[in-house]
């Protein structure tokens, strides 16, 4: 057995390296690989890059699609499956997918009660999002649509207008696909879903660039003893450059911002979202999650589940962001709902 790796250029020394084979297919070698993995799971509607569930499209519920462009995996065709997404559109790698492709998403999973898209806030993913419901509005399909904006760093950035969508989507996905699941109506998946768009929010930091494959250099540069505060997941700029700090104090730095925009009071409950960009190491992740919990106890806030992991990426990038949502009954019992996918089992 040979196995390929791709190195690029080198950058300041370095040699950059992907197991990967044509930098122009790897979003389809990837699709490919994940059928190959799950097959019982997932399908691909053909000659798109769109991924359903197996047993799409599921008649009598409301279907959800989600998407955008390639390299923050597990996002989003990990979340595909039962209590969760019906669809996933991959895009080029941090590029949003096209009209046609989510026009077909929408077609193959519409199991007659109607499709939510959810949106994450980049001015590419609206427009075709919406271009594609234009679509299929004309071909008589009800779609409705939710535009997810957790990212409190900045308010506008190289890829949007208001805050950028980063892993608070996930906590959408899981809470719209269960109450869909249960054969609520269009209108009450939107509702709860933006309820969650309402009561979530997220930040992130980086420690290093990532590469897309077809550009084979970082696309941005980050010194040895530096970080970035309040990076977006397809590395545009955040708040502040800064010297590297300790687990602590980035976690303290990212918690206050939440906070100070989520206005939670003693005696309210979260969920909380440890999650990882790609090369940062659980054991990273978990020390950050120690802190992370000793202020929210500290402030008298209940922690009601943790997650910690990978669930939106962005390729090799090193950092982490921190999400927190808002609870109520509600929420809870949504988020407590059973779900099969690839990424998320509960």
């Amino acid at each position: 057995m040979v196995l390929l790796v791709y190195t690029f250029k080198s950058l300041g020394g370095i040699q950059l390296k992907k197991i990967i084979n044509n930098p122009e297919d790897v979003v389809q070698d990837m699709i490919e690989g994940i059928l190959k993995a799950h097959p019982s799971m997932l399908k691909n509607v053909p000659g798109t890059s769109v991924l359903i569930r197996a047993e799409a499209p599921v008649k009598g519920k409301v279907a959800l699609i989600s998407g955008g462009g390639s390299g923050h995996e597990p996002a989003h065709a990990g979340f595909v499956g039962k209590g969760m997404l019906d669809g996933a559109v991959a895009g080029e790698i941090f590029t949003s997918p096209t009209p046609d492709q989510i026009f077909a998403a929408i077609k193959a999973v519409d199991g007659g009660e109607g499709i939510l898209l959810i949106i994450k806030n980049y001015t590419g993913d609206i427009m075709n999002f919406e271009m594609a419901a234009e679509l299929a509005e004309t071909e008589g399909l009800r779609v409705a649509k939710v535009v997810v904006n957790d990212d409190v760093a900045v308010e506008n950035s190289t890829y949007t207008t208001g805050r950028r969508g980063i892993a608070g989507t996930v906590f959408v996905h899981k809470i719209a696909g269960a109450l869909a699941e249960r054969g609520a109506s269009l209108d009450e998946v939107q509702q709860v879903a933006e309820k969650v768009v309402r009561n979530v929010r997220s930040m992130g930091m980086a420690l290093t660039p990532c590469t897309v494959p077809a550009a084979g250099k970082p696309g941005f540069q980050i010194g040895e003893k530096e970080m970035e505060i309040g990076m977006g997941i397809h590395g545009e700029p955040g708040t502040a450059r800064t010297e590297l700090v300790s687990a602590d104090e980035i976690a303290e730095i990212l918690v206050s911002r939440i906070l100070e925009d989520l206005q939670l009071q003693p005696g309210e409950q979260v969920a909380l979202m440890i999650n990882g960009l790609g090369s940062t190491p659980l054991m990273e992740l978990y020390i950050l999650n120690k802190k992370v919990a000793q202020i929210l106890e500290e402030r008298k806030i209940a922690i009601y589940d943790t997650y910690v992991g990978e669930f939106m990426t962005s390729l090799e990038m090193s950092g982490c962001s921190v999400t927190l949502l808002k609870l109520d009954d509600q929420l809870i019992e949504l988020l407590e709902a059973p779900s099969d996918t690839v990424a998320w089992k509960k």
